[in-house]
């Protein structure tokens, strides 16, 4: 006959749920700074709007 305790207990030990890191602040101030960068690039780019041309300005010097 076969002993199937020890794959009784190998299976009850495969459904125990994982030990979870507690949530990392430097990872919830990275997600942040991800989304602040996409919303100010997004913003520029609907005030700027396509076909915008910034021309650079020459420096004048006059006396």
């Amino acid at each position: 006959m076969i002993d199937s305790s020890a794959h009784i207990a190998a299976a009850k030990a495969l459904l125990a749920s994982p030990k979870v890191d507690p949530p990392s602040g430097l990872a919830a101030l990275g997600a942040a700074t991800l989304a602040a960068a996409a919303a100010i690039a997004m913003a520029g780019v609907v005030v700027l709007g396509p076909g915008v041309v910034i021309d650079d300005p020459s420096i004048v010097l006059s006396r």
